[in-house]
């Protein structure tokens, strides 16, 4: 069985950073893309920023140059380090990964909170 079990989110002041992780367990196969989304309260999921197999990286307008995403294969682990954050990046962070064949597979999420 698939599981994402995402850590890393707590309070923090604006200026400040977090590092997001997100342990996979199970087996997937054919994964294709990898990343992180947000759901502010009242707001739709969007997608943060995302990584494939191959390397390559997007982000959200806001994040840019702000936000950074990786993996460690060897680990099993997604994250996602969060600098100069922001209180309009308050939000529950979830983990995704998205397989060639269609299956998306979702943590539960960690709450940042960006607030003095």
């Amino acid at each position: 069985q698939v599981q994402l079990v995402e850590s890393g989110g707590g309070l923090v002041q604006p200026g400040g950073s977090l590092t997001l992780s997100c342990a996979a367990s199970g087996s997937i196969f054919g994964i294709d893309v990898m990343g992180w989304y947000r759901q502010a309260p009242g707001k739709q999921r969007e997608l943060v920023a995302a990584i494939t197999t191959g390397d390559s990286t997007r982000y959200e307008y806001s994040v840019k140059g702000r936000f950074a995403i990786s993996r460690d294969n060897t680990k099993n682990t997604l994250y996602l380090q969060m600098n100069s954050l922001k209180p309009e990046d308050t939000a529950v962070y979830y983990c995704n990964i998205h397989t060639r064949g269609g299956m998306d597979y979702w943590g539960k999420g960690t709450l940042v909170t960006v607030s003095s």
